[in-house]
C-alpha cells in the first residue's frame, strides 16, 4: 500500500491527516518531505494537526527542518520557527543553533521583513535556560 494516497488533498483534509496518523513513524517517514509542505503557511486548518504528526517522528524530522530553513521562502521559514520548531524537545532544537545562528547572523532581505530575528532570539533564549 503506497501511503503517498494518504496524503492530504487541500489545506482542511483532516480525514486524511487521521488516516495517516494510524500509521508507523518508520512508514510515516517517506512522507516527510510532502508533510512539511503543509506547514507552509500556518494559517492553513491542518498545519497544527499536521505539526503534531511531524513531532512524532523526533529527529528524523531535523534534516526536513534544515531544508526549509535553506529555501528563502522567509514566510515558509516563519511558521516552521513559530509552529514546529518551538514544539521541539530542547534536544532537537539544539540540532539545529547552527541554522538558527546563520539565519540570524546573515539573514536574507526576505528573513529580515519576516522578523525571523526576533523568533530565533527567544528559541536561543529557550536553548540557554535548559
Amino acid at each position: 500500500m503506497d501511503i503517498r494516497k494518504f496524503l492530504p488533498r487541500d489545506k482542511s483534509d483532516f480525514e486524511a491527516v487521521g488516516k495517516l496518523n494510524e500509521f508507523s513513524n518508520v512508514e510515516l517517514k517517506v512522507i516527510i518531505p510532502e508533510l512539511m509542505e503543509w506547514l507552509q503557511d500556518g494559517n492553513w486548518p491542518i498545519s497544527k494537526p499536521v505539526e503534531d504528526l511531524l513531532l512524532r517522528l523526533g529527529e528524523d524530522v531535523i534534516p526536513h527542518i534544515k531544508d526549509v530553513l535553506q529555501t528563502q521562502d522567509s514566510t515558509w521559514e516563519y511558521f516552521i520557527l513559530v509552529g514546529l520548531i518551538d514544539r521541539l524537545p530542547i534536544s532537537h532544537l539544539s540540532m539545529l543553533q547552527t541554522d538558527l545562528v546563520r539565519i540570524l547572523e546573515s539573514p536574507t532581505h526576505d528573513e529580515i521583513l519576516e522578523e525571523l530575528d526576533e523568533v530565533i532570539l527567544e528559541l536561543l533564549e529557550k536553548m540557554k535556560v535548559h
